[in-house]
């Protein structure tokens, strides 16, 4: 018998500006087409413009009065960041929700971004950490929610603060989760910071659960010539029905978390199903790796460092 698909109500969202990290494909474009249709104005930061276009036009194709638009961004260029964000500065539009979703998983060989960081450690995290901080006028201009999306890869592992760029001894997998634990610790310290400095602006953590996403897909430009091994496991038993979540299932932990009333910051949302893996959102109590205030303070300064920005005092 075919499983019932799990999904949750997104509020009205008229009058409100979403921006959405990866939305060019997969789960991304999802989460940005149940943005549009509860009526948000989204903004869609991509990297390639033709998978922009064609993301645009799916959205279109199913809510031809959907408002969304397309913008340049690159997360592995800091510089890209500063651009995308003076744009949005001279726009002067506030945010409301900030989802920030885009990444990358397990390149099999070290690979750097344009400022020669780690690909993962400047995708995941410190693109994220730089937009956030460059576009705070506008983020507090619209007492904005921010969800950052983490993984179950957050809590695994730890954080290799002796060799954060992983210079020695490359291990993808470690540097995914380090990445994601990173994302992990700023979010909630963002909120911690947001309440004690009254900044006006919420931030909260989502993860997807496993699901069939295009990140352990083929990705020549990462050296993955075709998807891997794990991935195709979870597509077989996500089809089935078996342990794993759906590309759209996956979607609503960081729906639920950017958009509803009763979710809010400091907090974790992900699938409730068994370990996690699937099934519909509902809030999560904290891994232990994002419950380390003190190291979360570390990771909010050596991201600023890194990334060049510096946030309200």
């Amino acid at each position: 018998m075919p499983r019932t698909a799990p999904d949750i109500a997104v509020p009205d969202l008229r009058g409100r500006r979403a921006i959405v990290t990866g939305a060019s494909d997969g789960m991304g474009l999802g989460i940005a087409e149940r943005l549009a249709a509860a009526g948000a104005s989204v903004l869609m930061p991509v990297r390639n413009a033709g998978k922009g276009e064609a993301a645009v036009d799916r959205i279109r194709s199913s809510i031809p009065d959907a408002d969304v638009s397309l913008a340049s961004l690159d997360l592995a260029s800091l510089d890209s960041v500063a651009g995308f964000a003076q744009t949005a500065l001279s726009d002067g539009t506030p945010i409301h929700v900030l989802i920030n979703n885009a990444g990358v998983m397990t390149p099999p060989d070290r690979r750097v971004s344009n400022d020669g960081l780690e690909l993962q450690l400047a995708t995941n995290h410190l693109g994220h950490v730089a937009l956030v901080a460059r576009l705070m006028p506008l983020l507090q201009a619209g007492r904005a929610r921010i969800t950052s999306q983490i993984s179950i890869a957050a809590n695994q592992h730890s954080i290799q603060w002796e060799d954060l760029n992983w210079e020695r001894g490359y291990d993808p997998d470690r540097a995914y989760s380090q990445s994601k634990i990173m994302l992990g610790q700023f979010g909630l310290e963002l909120d911690r910071r947001s309440r004690d400095a009254g900044w006006g602006i919420s931030s909260n953590l989502s993860h997807p659960g496993v699901a069939p996403t295009n990140l352990l897909a083929a990705r020549p430009e990462l050296g993955r010539a075709r998807e891997t091994p794990r991935r195709k496991l979870i597509r077989t038993l996500s089809a089935r029905g078996v342990l794993f979540g759906t590309v759209e299932s996956a979607q609503l932990p960081a729906l639920l978390a950017a958009t509803s009333p009763n979710a809010h910051g400091g907090s974790f949302y992900g699938p409730r199903g068994f370990l996690h893996l699937g099934g519909a959102p509902a809030e999560q109590p904290l891994y232990s790796r994002l419950t380390r205030e003190q190291e979360a303070r570390q990771t909010w300064e050596t991201s600023e460092r890194l990334a060049g920005v510096t946030f309200p005092a």
